[in-house]
């Protein structure tokens, strides 16, 4: 077979831009598992809520908790941090622009306040939604647009502003694999705190000194050192996995109580895939 070297694709462009600014980061890596038994058997008891809407709804609630690390870090001379009151939550997401498979992201701002029920909405907005046509995503392509010198400075003048990084890069991250055969996945999201998910697969569990069967998802976390220590963070992470464990229906609840409180009724269950 012949080799064939070509141009770097115009549609991965901001990828380059993001690893080249992300290459400032401090990462290390935690990981945990998440007894997923609860919220998988509350799935046919009303709306199927995907994986990464029920990480994303603990996860804020969690961060709104720990302004330390609902944060955002600048070097130089004189570093800063900067601590956020709103939880905004970064999500990537598998698409396809111009014939050419690429990873998107976005930004669902204000999650410590949002339900279930709007997370959801949101990530399927943005999951079924057309990117070369979606004015969320207008940016993305202008960038893509742009000479190669000035790629670079453009997206380093949107995304390394402190006060601007929560609309432009959130304030922490979410990423999943899980609808792949893919157990562990660490990622360096562009946030204090990046969420890495795994699938949800059985495994062997331990309960009253019993072992058992139960779907577990395996959970990673990656920090940036610089704006948190090892101890916060493995905080953070823990408290994902007890909100996403004990909560795992009262968080249906709490959406069900909404759709009552609205005069709707819960939708009827979806076949649609358990991450997405």
């Amino acid at each position: 077979m012949d080799t064939r070297i070509e141009p770097f694709p115009r549609e991965r462009r901001h990828t380059l831009y993001f690893l080249d600014q992300a290459r400032a980061f401090a990462p290390v890596f935690l990981d945990t598992e998440v007894d997923w038994s609860g919220i998988r058997r509350r799935r046919t008891s009303g709306r199927g809520f995907s994986t990464v809407t029920h990480v994303l709804h603990a996860a804020a609630r969690v961060l709104a908790e720990h302004p330390e690390a609902n944060s955002a870090f600048s070097g130089g001379v004189r570093p800063k941090v900067a601590r956020y009151g709103s939880v905004n939550g970064k999500l990537t997401f598998d698409k396809v622009l111009n014939g050419r498979r690429i990873v998107l992201s976005t930004v669902l701002e204000g999650l410590q306040a949002a339900s279930l029920e709007e997370i959801q909405d949101r990530v399927e907005h943005f999951r079924d939604g057309d990117p070369a046509v979606m004015p969320e995503f207008a940016r993305v392509r202008a960038l893509h647009r742009l000479p190669w010198l000035a790629g670079p400075v453009a997206y380093r003048a949107v995304s390394r502003s402190l006060r601007r990084r929560p609309q432009t890069m959130g304030t922490f991250a979410v990423t999943s694999l899980g609808h792949r055969p893919v157990d562990g996945f660490h990622s360096v999201g562009g946030t204090t705190i990046t969420l890495g998910l795994g699938r949800v697969t059985d495994r062997p569990v331990v309960r009253g000194g019993r072992v058992e069967v139960a779907p577990v998802l395996r959970l990673n976390l990656a920090f940036d050192h610089r704006a948190i220590d090892g101890a916060e963070a493995a905080d953070v992470l823990a408290e994902i996995k007890e909100r996403l464990e004990a909560d795992g229906g009262g968080a249906i609840r709490e959406a069900a109580a909404e759709g009552r409180a609205n005069g709707t009724r819960p939708a009827a269950p979806r076949g649609t895939e358990e991450h997405r």
